[in-house]
């Protein structure tokens, strides 16, 4: 005859035949067994911002890609997504809970699809304003909070200068370089001016 081993401590084995041990094994047959909890293993997600650096001129879209990677989850869409910036003015914050967070908004989007891990953050119609270093940060499920590296953002001025188009601070470094170079070419010179100028003098009183 088949026996059926209890799954709990102190439940009598119970054995087809009598009429009490029907009874414990009916019981037996009815209790659910409970799974062991076991700690739920931590999430490892990888938050990958690319490139590190980024160029665009005044009026151009922008997009700063950034994407995430879970080999645990299949499945990302319960993560929550926030973007900030920072630059000399401090941290601003730009979308929270993958939303964007700025009044009046109608030029910074999270571009990507979250389930795709694809949590891009685009820029239309970009302005000097929105020079700085733009962060995309992750919280997962369980509070634990994984930030990328960070994209930095420079925006190119058109400054209309025989259709030359760059950064204020390039053109001062340019234009800095020139003068620099023509008071050192005159300080070289010099001397040698000096000598022609005495040298014509004398050939002219001769």
């Amino acid at each position: 005859s088949a026996v059926l081993f209890s799954l709990f401590p102190g439940t009598d084995v119970g054995v087809p035949g009598g009429g009490a041990n029907r009874e414990n094994a009916a019981a037996v047959t009815h209790v659910t067994v409970q799974p062991l909890l076991l700690t739920p293993e931590p999430w490892n997600l990888l938050v990958t911002q690319t490139p590190a650096k980024e160029k665009a001129k005044e009026g151009e879209t922008v997009v700063l890609n950034c994407h995430l990677n879970s080999p645990q989850r299949p499945s990302l869409t319960d993560l929550v997504v926030k973007w900030y910036k920072e630059d000399e003015k401090g941290q601003m914050d730009l979308l929270e809970k993958n939303v964007t967070v700025l009044p009046n908004n109608s030029r910074v989007f999270m571009s990507g699809d979250l389930s795709q891990g694809d949590v891009s953050l685009i820029i239309l119609n970009v302005t000097t304003s929105d020079h700085g270093i733009y962060f995309c940060e992750v919280t997962l499920p369980d509070g634990k909070v994984v930030t990328g590296d960070g994209t930095k953002l420079r925006i190119r001025r058109a400054l209309g200068l025989f259709g030359i188009e760059e950064s204020i601070g390039t053109i001062i470094g340019v234009v800095a370089a020139g003068i620099g170079g023509i008071v050192v070419l005159i300080i070289v010179l010099t001397p040698q001016l000096r000598k022609c100028i005495l040298c014509m003098r004398q050939e002219s009183r001769q």
